[in-house]
């Protein structure tokens, strides 16, 4: 009887797996020109089924049940569609007609669901993979800042730092396909061939997404749907021995899919200027060599057209290439002494691992669940004494171990409510041999909901909020509003979110000692957490060829984390009196700053006919910090790294002939002044790129050689090393590109 019981049940679990399947194939194309358009975005309705096109237009869309079945194809540049399918189908044709804008391009970040741009209540920016390809760019870094007015960079000797609206990245949240990425080579690790978009947030998101997203959230959607068997290759070579190359591998088959991609980034370093501020031959170079391998692995098992299960995992690692026989004159006690400019190579190295599933319960709901687990650590190489390490030693400068659990579900609730609601748990871990830290550890506990309303008179809303339970720092809740007004192509948008992120096990534990500043700093145990409140007005219209938005924000930082100077009173009572008789300064974090960002940004793009597109976007911020004094007063000025004025300019040609394709784009990125708290401001610079892009649609490849100058008016920042540099470009540059993708 037992037996019976069990094999009924096998068979119950069985029975959906093996019901009959359909089978829907046929091809996309353009309906001017009926050329093949491949990497079609295609979803079935009421199901976790999809596709891309191929190289050839082609799709085929099986393990879907039997009956009638609804399509969606949506593509960048193109007006969306739907077709549906009664029963199985073969050679179906679809004409998608050009668009003059991409407000119908589908995005998930700014509600946590697929929402239309245009019908989003929250303001989402997205650079697509057809703009990353026109602009040549190779790294996700340089994608975000020239094709971006909002974003800029910084780099140093420890990497490169982002900076979104005046707020540095540690209150931008970065994510790849909705999941967190951890440390410090966030974006580094990114392969800019299988970006498909990236969506940009422009503020606060903490009800959402948690903590460090006050300032922002950045979502890397990468391109892993593909048909049957994908295979191509991207190479990039510019100056200085810059070389990007990139090589992805999927195969589907049945329920079963692969994707895999390998991506080698290197460079050697360059000098813009030999002389230091003091008038001495400096070994350091302007920017510092360096390699970089990533592996990104990812398997899917569609068991029905409701229920997947799916598996990744990432390996990464970067090493810079620092000369080893360069000296430089460095100030101690007063005093200029000849050093060793480098003793050491910086290692990093990620790998990641995560399995999840979704289920789509009906028509009206499904679940979503994850575990994922972000492993990074950084060490110093030693090449030369120093100290007590002696050459081959391996010290760890900081190993961070991130773990998430996560369940969401998202229902509708009739025809006008979406309601979205999770659980997350979060556990972070921090050790450093360099920063005396052993072994430290964090958890956070986080429900949040949700709803998307829709309102009557063209009115709607997403009301949610966030409860946290910190180990550290108890409980906290974060609500967000948002409102839409529709009224024609006018879009009218309101926005508020209040935001909360914990102090990070570094900031608490973490001491630092800085060789060539002279400067130890200190953790502090007794941080508080930092809190904002976020408002926003935009208005986007759109009209035929013209799409025009302007978005205003203010955010306003409480308890912002910072460092401050310790005095000698302070250092003997915290028993640093033997660190202060080495270096010239002592300084511990503290939440000594309150600080402001006022802003706003214009964005817009026209499409002239006849192949010819010009667009163009602006920032102007206002950023204040305000810093507490020993005295109680408030030292006032700009929140480091800040840059007032921010722009980009691009105009584009493109043009078919059979089978080849040219597209000529003109891209220009303009900055004012930035600001550091160290180094006073880096001066305005503007850097201008053009780029060719040759399309061969052959057979059975399609070719796509690439070739352009970049910083085309040779602009450069020599001078002397140690500044607050503008860039480090090392001036004009021709490159080359290729990219083979393979037909099937």
């Amino acid at each position: 009887m037992k037996t019976n019981y069990l094999l009924a049940a096998i068979l119950c679990c069985l029975t959906p797996l093996l019901h009959a399947q359909t089978a829907l194939s046929g091809k996309v194309v353009s309906a001017d020109t009926n050329e093949p358009l491949a990497g079609v975005n295609i979803r079935v309705d009421n199901s976790l089924t999809g596709c891309a096109t191929n190289g050839k237009g082609e799709f085929i869309i099986d393990n879907l049940p039997d009956g009638q079945h609804t399509l969606r194809f949506s593509y960048i540049g193109f007006t969306p569609k739907k077709y549906t399918a009664d029963g199985q189908e073969e050679n179906i044709l679809v004409k998608l007609e050009e668009s003059y804008s991409n407000l119908s391009q589908v995005v998930v970040t700014g509600t946590g669901t697929h929402r239309r741009m245009t019908d989003s209540p929250v303001p989402v920016s997205v650079i697509t993979a057809k703009e990353i390809g026109s602009a040549n760019v190779s790294t996700l870094e340089e994608a975000l800042v020239k094709l971006t007015p909002n974003i800029s960079s910084y780099t140093n000797g420890m990497g490169t730092t982002m900076s979104l609206n005046g707020i540095n990245e540690d209150y931008i949240l970065i994510l790849e396909n909705g999941r967190r990425l951890a440390g410090e080579d966030r974006y580094t690790r990114i392969n800019v061939a299988n970006i498909k978009r990236i969506e940009i947030l422009n503020g606060a998101a903490s009800a959402l997404y948690g903590s460090d997203a006050i300032g922002g959230v950045i979502n890397i959607i990468t391109d892993d749907t593909r048909n049957t068997v994908n295979v191509s290759s991207y190479t990039h070579y510019s100056g200085e021995g810059r070389l990007t190359e990139s090589v992805n591998a999927d195969v589907n088959a049945g329920k079963f899919a692969s994707y895999t991609s390998y991506q080698r980034r290197q460079a050697g370093s360059w000098q813009n200027n030999n002389i230091d501020e003091n008038g001495y031959e400096t070994g350091r170079p302007t920017s510092v060599g360096f390699y970089s391998n990533t592996v990104n692995q990812r398997f899917v098992f569609n068991a029905t057209d409701k229920l997947s299960f799916y598996a990744r995992g990432t390996y990464y690692d970067n090493k810079t290439r620092r000369p080893q026989d360069a000296t430089y004159y460095a100030k101690s006690k007063g005093q200029f002494v000849q050093k060793d400019a480098y003793t050491y190579n910086l290692k990093h190295e990620t790998y990641t691992y995560g399995a999840g599933m979704k289920y789509m319960i009906n028509r009206s709901a499904y679940i979503d669940a994850e575990f994922y687990s972000d492993n990074y650590s950084s060490n110093y190489m030693y090449f030369k004494k120093s100290g007590s390490y002696l050459p081959g030693d391996r010290v760890t400068r900081k190993q961070v171990r991130y773990y998430n659990g996560n369940i969401k579900g998202i229902f509708r609730l009739g025809s006008r409510n979406k309601l979205s609601a999770g659980v997350e748990y979060v556990n972070e871990g921090l050790e450093s041999e360099s920063d005396n830290i052993d072994s430290r550890h964090m958890y956070t506990l986080a429900f949040y909901a949700q709803d998307e309303i829709k309102l009557p008179l063209n009115l709607q809303a997403v009301l949610g909020i966030r409860y946290i339970y910190n180990e550290n720092f108890k409980n906290y809740a974060t609500p967000n509003v948002s409102l839409m007004y529709k009224l024609g192509g006018l879009n009218l948008r309101a926005a508020y979110a209040a935001g909360f992120r914990t102090p990070t096990l570094s900031q608490l534990y973490a001491t630092d000692e800085s060789k060539t500043s002279n400067r130890y700093t200190t953790g502090n145990v007794g941080l508080k957490p930092e809190k904002n409140n976020f408002y926003s007005l935009n208005a986007e219209y759109n009209y035929r060829r013209l799409s025009v938005s302007v978005t205003g924000f203010i955010n306003d930082i409480r308890d912002m984390i910072n460092y401050r100077t310790l005095s000698d009173q302070e250092i003997h009572d915290m028993g640093l009196d033997d660190k202060h008789a080495t270096f010239d300064e002592i300084r511990q974090r503290d939440n000594v700053d309150k600080a402001k960002t006022k802003g706003l940004s214009l964005n817009a793009s026209l499409n002239l006919g006849a192949g010819f597109r010009a667009g163009g976007g602006y920032t102007y911020m206002n950023t204040e910090a305000k810093q507490l004094q020993a005295d109680g007063s408030y030292k006032v000025s700009p929140i480091d790294k800040s840059v007032r004025h921010m722009g980009n300019i691009n105009g584009q040609w493109e043009h078919a002939w059979s089978f080849y394709r040219l597209n000529v784009n003109v891209h220009g990125h303009l900055q004012g002044e930035r600001y550091s708290q160290t180094y006073g401001y880096a001066p305005k610079f503007q850097q201008w790129d053009l780029n060719t892009r040759h399309t061969f649609n052959l057979q059975s490849v399609v070719l796509e050689p690439g070739v352009g100058i970049e910083n085309i008016f040779d602009k450069k920042d020599d001078r002397p090393w140690n500044n607050n540099f503008s860039t480090l470009s090392p001036g004009r540059s021709v490159y080359v590109s290729l990219s083979v993708r393979f037909k099937k």
